[in-house]
């Protein structure tokens, strides 16, 4: 009786046997050699798994002893070199290095639990061949690479008067976090920025007052200064009509919050507000109510006055929670402890009488306070924004002061005015219908949006009034005689 031929060639001993497939490579053991071959295939579990334990090891001390010491010295010995306000932004050079170092770790130390689960589950079931292998043995590859090519930064230094700017740069592959940071210093008469020019979609979206002038909630009537929620949500100082009213995102429209009983003295009534400062935790807010020549604060529709007999226009409030105030008539910026409004204030910019010198303001209009409480001043009849130091006792143009003018080194009216971290000033160039950023330092700025002629359309402006910036850089204009407030996408 013939006997089935059911034999192939085993691919160790070439001899014809009954074979069983590895699925792995693909090829066929006789049931000695595919006991071999699999003993083999531990013997390579074996040492990837040593490998993972020794780069285990590599993690553990990588945390103890951070790459990040020579960079460390780098900013220590700059630190020396400098004066003053250096110490203090050395301080937030280190947090940027340690910051970036500490999220490399983070990233290799989830790949490497996950790598350490997937053997884990290997060495448990038991079932593995060369694919697995190949997988486990390339991402072991990888993220020991990504170790021993830590943080790939560096300090960029470009020589000023007085001190060296530095610069923390991250080489990293764009789609990994960004610590990219301009540090500003007070004390340099120049700055140099590096950080990417965000740009933005020249076609605005119109978010509130799509409709005619009027007093209704769906229309507006002169829109002056705004503020931007977390929630999107849009703070508006309607000027002519004598309320601050808050558009909820995509609104059709939008709800009186203060004012709105007519033009008036009476507490419950506004007189052409220009500005104001929105507490999102207690629902409160600050109200430069112009036309009053006061400043009133807004708690569930309770008023109280807490500052009189004061051309105000612009507000803002540092991280301190002093409360900054731009009087329009006296040519000055005052300054008010929270709670401490009885007081006269502090003169922080201006204060000499009006002029166009640097200790002197024109008609200020909004402000800005930065983290190291310099205050920007939209020095509107001088036609610049000038910048205040804290305790100074003059300001430095930051942008404009070349006479009005529609060139890249002049600005005609400036209102709004914005500042980012890396220091970069947005201003509203009122009366060239146009929002321009400069760089301090520079002798021009660019235009961002609008400076396509005076207009209604979508990639135009009319005498463009407060700026603001939603927490994914959008940037929101308050239109001023086109009465609606322009979105402007910021564009990734």
């Amino acid at each position: 009786m013939a006997m089935a031929k059911n034999k192939t060639q085993c691919f160790t001993c070439n001899k014809n046997k009954i074979t069983y497939p590895c699925k792995g490579c693909s090829k066929e053991f006789c049931l000695n050699h595919l006991t071999e071959h699999q003993q083999i295939l531990n013997d390579e579990l074996n040492l990837i798994t040593n490998e993972f334990n020794e780069f285990k090891q590599t993690i553990n001390e990588q945390k103890q002893n951070p790459h990040n010491d020579l960079l460390i010295k780098q900013i220590d010995q700059w630190e020396r070199n400098s004066i003053g306000i250096i110490q203090q932004k050395a301080q937030e050079c280190r947090k940027i290095v340690l910051a970036y170092s500490q999220t490399i770790i983070n990233d290799i130390k989830n790949k490497f639990n996950n790598l350490s689960e997937q053997i884990k589950q290997i060495h448990q079931e038991n079932e593995f061949n060369e694919i697995n292998l190949n997988y486990l043995r390339n991402q072991l590859i990888e993220i020991t690479q990504e170790l021993n090519n830590p943080t790939k930064i560096s300090i960029k230094e470009d020589s000023q008067p007085f001190i060296n700017e530095i610069l923390i740069i991250s080489s990293k592959s764009k789609n990994k976090t960004e610590f990219h940071r301009k540090l500003i210093f007070s004390s340099s008469s120049h700055h140099f920025l590096e950080p990417k020019f965000n740009k933005w979609k020249q076609n605005a979206i119109t978010v509130a007052g799509r409709n005619e002038k009027g007093q209704k909630l769906n229309q507006r009537n002169s829109f002056d200064g705004i503020c931007i929620d977390k929630n999107k949500n849009i703070f508006i100082a309607e000027y002519y009509n004598h309320r601050i009213v808050e558009w909820k995102s995509n609104a059709k429209e939008g709800l009186v919050i203060a004012g709105g009983n007519g033009e008036g003295t009476r507490m419950d009534q506004l007189k052409h507000p220009t500005d104001m400062i929105v507490d999102e935790q207690n629902h409160s807010i600050i109200i430069a109510d112009y036309g009053n020549r006061r400043i009133v604060h807004w708690l569930n529709r309770n008023q109280q006055i807490i500052i009189e007999h004061i051309d105000c226009f612009g507000l803002v409030m540092d991280k301190h929670g002093f409360l900054y105030v731009s009087d329009c008539k006296k040519n000055e910026v005052k300054r008010w402890k929270m709670g401490g409004y009885n007081n006269e204030g502090i003169v922080v910019a201006g204060g000499n009488e009006k002029g166009d010198q640097l200790n002197q303001l024109n008609c200020p209009s909004f402000i800005f306070v930065d983290e190291h409480e310099s205050v920007y001043v939209s020095d509107r009849d001088n036609h610049r924004v000038i910048k205040w130091i804290k305790d100074a006792k003059e300001g430095r143009i930051v942008a404009g002061g070349n006479s009005e003018g529609r060139n890249l080194n002049q600005l005609s009216y400036p209102q709004g005015v914005v500042v980012d971290h890396w220091g970069k000033i947005y201003v509203a160039d009122c009366w060239n219908n146009q929002v321009m950023r400069w760089c301090e330092g520079k002798a021009e700025g660019e235009i961002v949006v609008g400076g396509n002629g005076q207009g209604n359309q979508l990639n135009q402006l009319n005498r463009p009034m407060g700026l603001s910036f939603d927490d994914e850089g959008n940037l929101y204009v308050a239109d001023g005689t086109n009465c609606r407030i322009e979105k402007f996408e910021i564009i990734l």
